[in-house]
């Protein structure tokens, strides 16, 4: 069993977000927790979601107004496929997420993401330190990558 996994803390719509998460990643939701009597919530209303994605389990908690998430965490996915990339980067970024650089976007609920293909890695460590650089700027100048246009980059 897992004894540390990240905790989320959404304003609300945390049971959204979990659903997003597994829909488009894989995985399943372990078990969802409503407020008591006392809470700051409503009695019976959503408190937290817990779910996992690839053995990693995580937990959506429905804490109200707080501090917004911000670059400083943010969830990596990692693709083999220019579909899967697409699948999941459109999926995040629908209803009113946006891409950032570098293959980070903003979610709707405002969690960040990098989502990257597992070929990018290779690139940026190539052992010819000119095709490593141009991968690297390839990278640098893009929102959404596109495995095709990060291996030409590479290639010269």
């Amino acid at each position: 069993m897992q004894s540390v996994h990240p905790f989320l803390w959404f304003e609300s719509g945390a049971d959204e977000a979990a659903d997003l998460y597994v829909g488009l990643l894989g995985g399943s939701i372990l078990g969802k927790r409503e407020w008591g009597p006392g809470g700051p919530s409503p009695e019976g209303s959503l408190m937290s979601v817990s779910f996992e994605i690839s053995g990693c389990q995580y937990e959506a908690f429905n804490g109200g107004p707080h501090e917004p998430f911000n670059d400083s965490f943010s969830m990596w996915a990692t693709v083999d496929s220019q579909e899967d990339l697409d699948r999941i980067w459109d999926g995040l970024i629908a209803g009113g997420g946006a891409g950032v650089a570098c293959g980070w976007l903003r979610d709707r609920f405002g969690v960040r993401w990098q989502i990257v293909p597992s070929i990018l890695m290779k690139l940026l460590t190539d052992p010819d330190p000119a095709r490593a650089s141009r991968a690297m700027q390839a990278m640098l100048s893009s929102v959404k990558f596109d495995i095709a246009g990060l291996k030409a980059a590479a290639d010269g």
